[in-house]
């Protein structure tokens, strides 16, 4: 399973693959994968989610 992040509302889910509707705000959004794929972070057997993901999108939201 992945984790996957929705870009309007930030809601996180664990599933196979991301709903087109997002069950948190009911939009439909487009979901990133925020999936843990690097050694840093664990890696992909750890089931934990790439906190450098979120630090991103903080980043560009205060450009």
């Amino acid at each position: 399973m992945a984790y996957f992040k929705c870009d309007k509302c930030g809601n996180t889910l664990e599933t196979t693959a991301p709903p087109e509707t997002c069950p948190a705000c009911s939009q439909k959004c487009s979901f990133v994968d925020v999936t843990c794929y690097t050694p840093e972070c664990g890696g992909p057997n750890s089931q934990n989610i790439n906190p450098t993901m979120f630090k991103k999108e903080k980043a560009t939201e205060q450009q």
